[in-house]
């Protein structure tokens, strides 16, 4: 629904229902034209399977102004898998490549670069995106690196067009731009955003009322989102976290290395869909129960960076308080689902909430026991000092 609330310290460009998608491709066809684009599109074998993959694709033959598609191929163990990947993306010709995460050429290097200390032998989307960022680092050309998921089921160019032209426009000055959008079929999804995080982060503000960076996470609609832009220069200053803290970790690189009038959001105008992790609440190391941890855990480190002091009676408070929160936020759901004729699970979201108070212990329990944690992957600013021609070895591979 269009509105024209701006949330605080970070700009809001909203959906007015009034731009169409060949307005806003002219637009971005004559911006690239000076600031060309690398597309990053995270994806593991199996996502390469289903359905919206192939769908993606076929939109993105259309996207004649992204200059660069890099595919980062992980959790495929078999050459046959790239050899589907390289297949699929035929239809985009040239511009597009696999990055193969698990093929031995990018599994040298990663083992050169584990041998010299730099963190990189953890695998999953945040290994996959730093690779891809080197990729794209080698051309000097681009100015603007972007990023999406890969299992979107109602995926087209309208989304990836709101994404990128914030950042490419030349009346527009920001640094770094965030997705969001609504995740409902026939109930709402995105628990750990609406059970969790958002409850978290008032709760944090209430408990921590000077934090700026608290501040700053609030103003966030949907600070889980994978989808996001970001200047060349923030690609290569930024460390990128190798667990679930993947996007809120982001978010607090975002945070230290740029200026916040420079960060906007911007609303993909459209009810969003993709694959949902289960709830485990019996098993804390997997499903949304992990997630939460390791969110969590990213938040306290990000905190106590900044000079935050995380006592235990102080993390017992914050418990207390989103517990406090988070159930006024189900009265809130509650009525916004009756209204909009949704299903509403009131006891099962109970439940969750009580799930993520409890990883709201664990994880204060794993931050005092390690407050430093493992290691985010450095900056490509470090690696390219350490090692000069890697980015350029990661072109010549692909």
């Amino acid at each position: 629904m269009p509105d024209f609330y701006q949330h605080d310290l970070v700009t809001t460009i909203h959906d007015l229902q009034t731009g169409t998608l060949d307005r806003l491709e002219a637009m971005l066809r004559e911006a690239t034209k000076d600031h060309p684009i690398g597309l990053v599109l995270p994806v593991t074998a199996g996502d390469m399977r289903a359905e919206p993959f192939g769908q993606i694709v076929e939109h993105l033959v259309e996207a004649d102004y992204i200059d660069t598609i890099v595919v980062t191929l992980g959790v495929a163990p078999e050459r046959t898998d790239y050899e589907e990947t390289v297949a699929k993306i035929q239809p985009l010709g040239d511009r597009a490549k696999v990055l193969w995460t698990d093929g031995p050429e990018i599994q040298s290097i990663y083992g050169e670069l584990i041998d010299n200390g730099i963190a990189v032998s953890t695998p999953g989307k945040g290994r996959s995106v730093w690779t891809a960022f080197g990729y794209l680092l080698d051309d000097p050309r681009l100015s603007t690196f972007v990023l999406h998921d890969c299992d979107i089921v109602d995926y087209d160019r309208f989304l990836l067009a709101r994404l990128c032209l914030p950042m490419v426009h030349p009346a527009i000055d920001f640094e770094f731009c965030k997705a969001y959008y609504a995740r409902v079929t026939d109930r709402m999804h995105g628990r750990v955003v609406r059970l969790l995080v958002t409850p978290l982060i008032r709760a944090l503000s209430t408990v921590f009322p000077s934090s700026e960076f608290v501040r700053f996470l609030g103003g966030f609609r949907y600070p889980l989102s994978g989808e996001f832009s970001l200047t060349r220069n923030l690609a290569r200053t930024n460390r990128i976290p190798s667990d679930w803290g993947l996007e809120v970790g982001t978010l607090a690189e975002v945070y230290r290395n740029t200026s916040l009038k420079r960060v906007c959001q911007t609303d993909l105008c459209r009810l969003y869909e993709h694959k949902h992790q289960t709830l485990s609440l019996d098993d804390p190391k997997a499903g949304l129960m992990r997630m939460a941890v390791d969110i969590l855990t990213t938040i306290y480190r990000t905190l106590a960076s900044q000079g935050t002091e995380l006592s235990p009676s102080t993390l017992d408070t914050l418990r207390a308080s989103y517990t406090r929160v988070a159930q006024n936020c189900v009265r809130q759901y509650a009525a916004d689902a009756i209204v909009n004729d949704l299903a509403y699970d009131r006891h099962g979201e109970e439940l969750a909430i009580d799930g993520f108070a409890d990883c709201i212990t664990k994880a204060a329990d794993v931050f005092r026991n390690d407050p430093g944690g493992t290691k985010a992957i450095p900056n490509w600013t470090r690696v390219r000092a350490a090692f000069p021609d890697l980015t350029r070895q990661l072109r010549e591979m692909v």
